[in-house]
């Protein structure tokens, strides 16, 4: 009888026991999310009346999928930008490149040596942009000028879209300086040919290029002014652009070299170049970002994987400590006895 009062009594003090054990929850998993596609952004260089080919550019991209969300321009570059970044899509920049006349954007300055002044390129660019200013563009847009006092970079990104662009286009000797502030500021061609940096800046994880500045290839010794000075450029603005060129993930090139940079005639032929040149590189464009989302999606998946590792170990640890007294040996997990 004492015997079995014994067991008895141990039966119970085991079941109650039992029955006081924690309850431990499962695991709760870690699911990796698939991230965002990367920001694609498109830096459009200067070139004069060789603009017109970013939009060609532009065309051909969207039609294939790949739309910009970042928009960065020098000079020419700057225009079409400003356009883009407004929220009008190729075909409508398109439109309005047809019907441009150049009398809408050139304006002869008698008291300063007969060089442009600009103001009704800035007033027609601020027309086409429905007034907007750079910081309520519907894609963020960069603007990129030359400090004439210090030679310094200057990339405007908030304030009057049309006065930014005319900064940016105004080349020395052609146009007026363009008084901002207490600065004064020409063509951001003598700094950055081809804006990457300043869509970088913005936020662009791929940058497109488009460079559609001249070549000095020698062939012909300018006979003007402006020849001249297109001259001077080419050989300053290859130089300078290579370096920056480096830093996007594709160039596209427009063979556009032997455009004038006032030769508005050629607009039609431009565009088609830029449509040639981008649905060439396309292949490359879908294959690197391709790559690009595949290895942050690996990345993320590693670091749901890290995550998911942990809470099992500290929900591992937080189990075998409830199973620490003589009685929870009896019933210990496996993965508990060894620490």
């Amino acid at each position: 009888m004492r015997t079995a009062a014994v067991f008895a009594a141990l039966s119970a003090t085991l079941l109650a026991a039992c029955a006081s054990t924690p309850e431990v929850k499962a695991p709760v998993g870690v699911v990796a999310s698939t991230p965002a596609p990367p920001k694609v952004g498109i830096a459009l260089g200067g070139g004069a009346a060789k603009g017109f080919a970013h939009i060609g550019v532009i065309k051909m991209l969207e039609a294939n999928g790949i739309k910009p969300v970042v928009v960065s321009g020098t000079s020419a570059g700057s225009v079409v930008g400003a356009l883009y970044a407004s929220g009008m899509d190729a075909y409508a920049m398109q439109e309005k490149a047809f019907a441009l006349d150049e009398s809408k954007i050139r304006d002869v300055s008698l008291f300063s040596g007969g060089v442009v002044k600009g103001q009704k390129l800035q007033d027609y660019v601020n027309e086409l942009v429905g007034g907007r200013t750079l910081e309520k563009m519907r894609k963020p847009f960069a603007v990129v000028a030359t400090r004439l006092e210090d030679g310094q970079r200057t990339v405007f990104v908030r304030g009057n879209t049309g006065q930014a662009v005319r900064a940016s286009s105004s080349i020395p000797g052609v146009f007026e300086a363009v008084p901002i502030g207490k600065s004064h500021y020409v063509d951001g061609g003598v700094v950055s040919p081809v804006p990457v940096d300043a869509a970088r800046e913005l936020g662009a994880e791929f940058v497109i290029a488009v460079d559609i500045s001249s070549k000095a290839d020698g062939i012909a010794s300018p006979t003007s002014m402006l020849g001249n000075l297109n001259q001077s450029f080419k050989i300053m603005g290859g130089k300078l652009g290579a370096l920056e060129l480096q830093r996007a993930d594709i160039v596209i090139r427009p063979k556009v070299n032997d455009i004038g940079p006032a030769d508005f005639e050629q607009k039609n032929r431009a565009i088609l170049e830029g449509e040639r040149a981008a649905q060439a590189a396309l292949p490359q464009i879908k294959a690197k970002i391709a790559a690009l989302q595949a290895a942050r999606t690996a990345k993320a998946r590693q670091a749901a994987d890290a995550e998911a590792a942990r809470q099992r170990e500290a929900e591992r640890k937080a189990r075998c400590a409830t199973q620490q007294g003589w009685l929870d040996t009896l019933r210990r997990d496996p993965d508990c006895r060894q620490g």
